[in-house]
């Protein structure tokens, strides 16, 4: 078994949404442990936040699989973009890169119309990106912010799966990215941890509104995962001591969930929609 760091870690802050290459320890997203099988073979997906984290992750195991990619990623994540784009191309695949907001209507259209143009066709969408920021109380939580973690996390969700859908076919696939707060709710990720949760209740809407199209839509619930998200993202004491309350008493490493969102876009998943995957190392969340 393999053996992935464990806190205390370094204090590391960063400003939001965080680069890879300033983390300590580094993230393992699978760059030499994720072997392919052709579970994908010749499919085509757009995977939003897929330049570092869980998103870049999921990117290689998606082209090591055998599919083309359209990423998604903020203009100022530049760096991790193109390492990105090197890791499906160096397993063979087409990587097309969009820097864009996803709060931002028009770029949602974009993104959609791209791939379209580039791919020809589109058969999976993975909903990954998302904004998150800590409050120590009610009173810090501005309207703004408020309102920039919903068009991140849940509007961009929902217009992207409402775009995609008029092109993908019968037998695709939705995967959205929730969290363990979406049940077990952090109480200083408040606006974070409420768009979580309705994400997994529109993952599961969303798997009875698109059977009849023969559309797959589920949702992987992820627990402290090692990501740039962390030092960007949280207080530098909580950062310190991240995954250990866990039963591994550790954080999971992006790599540790690509397997997930693999299965959930493979025809072996033919039967599986409305699923709400939680990857989290034995946390319990009900």
């Amino acid at each position: 078994m393999k053996h992935f760091p464990k806190p205390p870690f370094p204090k590391q802050p960063q400003s939001f949404p965080g680069l890879t290459e300033k983390m300590d320890p580094r993230p393992d997203h699978g760059e030499e442990s994720y072997k392919g099988s052709g579970k994908l073979a010749g499919k085509k997906a757009i995977i939003t936040g897929g330049d570092s984290g869980i998103g870049l992750a999921v990117a290689i195991a998606f082209a090591r699989e055998g599919a083309d990619l359209l990423v998604v990623h903020l203009p100022s994540e530049g760096e991790d973009g193109a390492t990105c784009r090197r890791l499906i191309e160096e397993a063979g695949r087409k990587a097309v890169m969009a820097p864009g907001d996803i709060s931002d209507a028009s770029f949602r259209e974009q993104i959609v119309e791209r791939a379209i143009a580039e791919f020809g066709g589109l058969d999976i969408l993975v909903n990954n990106a998302a904004y998150q920021k800590p409050f120590k109380s009610l009173d810090e939580v501005s309207l703004e912010e408020w309102t920039k973690t919903f068009d991140t996390n849940v509007h961009a969700t929902f217009h992207l799966t409402q775009l995609a859908t008029r092109h993908i076919k019968p037998g695709g696939s939705i995967i959205n990215t929730a969290s363990v707060n979406s049940k077990d709710p952090s109480p200083q990720l408040l606006p974070y941890a409420t768009t979580k949760g309705a994400i997994a209740n529109l993952t599961v809407g969303l798997a009875q509104l698109l059977a009849e199209k023969g559309i797959r839509v589920n949702a992987v619930l992820p627990g402290p995962i090692w990501t740039p998200f962390i030092p960007a993202g949280m207080p530098p004491d909580a950062v310190e001591t991240f995954g250990s309350k866990t039963p591994f008493g550790r954080p999971g490493q992006p790599a540790e969930l690509a397997s997930a969102y693999v299965m959930l876009a493979s025809d072996e998943a033919s039967y599986t929609s409305g699923a709400l995957l939680t990857i989290a190392g034995g946390q319990t969340v009900v």
